[in-house]
């Protein structure tokens, strides 16, 4: 009889049961073991014994990643350093690393996490799993790893880039799943295709995670790979890791795993809940972690809650696919702009492919220019262009309110990675 990773919940009402106790646990272990947290809590004028049902969250005050940063490099912190087991870190592109704590039962929780986002995907012990995401301080390869192996499935980590050793294992192991970012899988696509061994691998599904990535450039690795399913799997270092949600095979959203963190979706302006369905900022909850807990975790990342029941039938609630940051907003003549905003407006042309990049100019009259750079697809035409950019620029127009420069582009003009591709390219003073 296979394992099963899911939680034995029945009803919301369990699940809502199960939320309170873990954030009861969760405030009181912060407030009793956490320094920074006891004096946050003291401030805002919170003890254990007041939280008394899942309303009392929003009296709790938010935790930022400055909160981390100023906390280096043991932020956070809230069991002794006798059990702590592992640290892992951010990337981060300003100022120190993102550092947390990790104590034996947050690994197994994390394993069991990830390892319940794989049987979400549908794996089997039989599945080979090609890791094709960083190994290190971040929390990338070694998360997806750890699910794999707990789980019951073939690990093959053979981390970013070599695209010569990802084309051998391919063909050699017959991997069945391939775990990477949306740029790298795209690049191993492409790879795939010039190489013409479509007809030598036995790829079924991808999972794709650390990058966010559009409607069109899952159809392009589908169409590419000839897989049958491309995950969105989410995570954040700060919470455990990559693993936190799967879509499922309906792929109408992402399945969160809410007994392990409640999800709030705030204004980032104003901090008050957004409306079911509105786009937002995801701020977390931890209910079981020990080493670092978090408590109302700005984590930047936009999305929406998605308030219907997926048809599939699972209890676990939905979010939307992350749809950019709320601090890589750029502005263009007074207009606030995500580049996920920009993602999704060109996932809906078919004439374009998924690569593109955002240009921003300051010109010598001292307006500001968006010049947007996007691939011809292989099927049509030089010839095509100038319809192709009229196109482009009207549904920019019409959707985003903001006039655009378009350049199109021979198919593989625009550089491809294996890491997270940048898209915004900022060039004013």
């Amino acid at each position: 009889m296979s394992r099963t990773f899911m939680p034995n919940i029945s009803t919301l009402e369990e699940l809502k049961s199960l939320q309170l106790e873990g954030l009861k646990w969760t405030v009181r272990h912060a407030y009793e073991n956490s320094p920074f947290y006891r004096q946050r809590l003291q401030k805002a004028g919170i003890s254990p014994e007041g939280i008394n049902s899942l309303d009392d969250l929003i009296r709790l005050p938010f935790t930022t990643a400055d909160d981390l940063r100023e906390g280096y490099p043991f932020p956070l912190r809230a069991v002794g350093f006798d059990r702590i087991v592992r640290i892992h870190a951010s990337s981060g592109t300003t100022g120190k690393r993102k550092v947390l704590c990790y104590t034996q039962k947050d690994i197994d929780d994390w394993a069991n996490m990830f390892a319940r986002c794989y049987e979400m995907a549908g794996l089997s012990a039989e599945d080979r799993v090609q890791i094709a995401v960083g190994y290190g301080l971040w929390t990338a390869g070694v998360g997806f790893q750890l699910g794999c192996e707990r789980h019951g499935a073939m690990a093959v980590p053979v981390g970013p880039g070599n695209t010569e050793m990802h084309c051998e294992m391919l063909v050699d192991v017959q991997s069945t799943v391939f775990c990477a970012t949306a740029s790298m899988a795209l690049l191993m696509g492409e790879e795939v295709h010039k190489r013409n061994l479509r007809e030598q691998i036995a790829l079924r599904k991808v999972i794709l995670g650390a990058e966010r990535h559009s409607e069109s450039m899952d159809r392009r690795i589908k169409e590419l790979l000839g897989v049958e399913h491309v995950f969105d799997i989410p995570g954040l270092t700060e919470l455990y890791g990559p693993g936190t949600g799967l879509d499922c095979g309906k792929h109408e959203g992402i399945h969160y795993w809410a007994d392990y963190y409640i999800l709030e979706i705030i204004d980032p302006e104003t901090l008050e809940p957004v409306q079911p369905g509105e786009l937002g900022e995801m701020v977390v909850t931890s209910l079981r972690k020990e080493g670092a807990p978090l408590i109302r975790y700005r984590t930047r990342d936009l999305t929406r809650a998605i308030p219907q029941p997926c048809s599939c039938g699972n209890l676990l609630p939905m979010h939307d696919r992350i749809l950019g940051r709320s601090d890589d907003m750029f502005i263009v003549r007074a207009v606030n702009i995500y580049p996920g905003q920009i993602d999704h407006v060109l996932s809906q042309i078919a004439e374009i492919g998924s690569e593109f990049q955002v240009h921003l100019e300051r010109r010598e009259d001292g307006r500001d220019y968006l010049i947007l750079k996007v691939e011809r697809r292989p099927r049509y035409k030089p010839q095509d262009n100038q319809a192709i950019a009229s196109r482009v620029s009207q549904d920019i127009r019409k959707h985003i309110l903001v006039s655009a420069e378009v350049e199109v582009l021979d198919h593989g003009s625009l550089p491809r990675t294996e890491r997270k591709s940048k898209r915004v390219f900022d060039h004013r003073d």
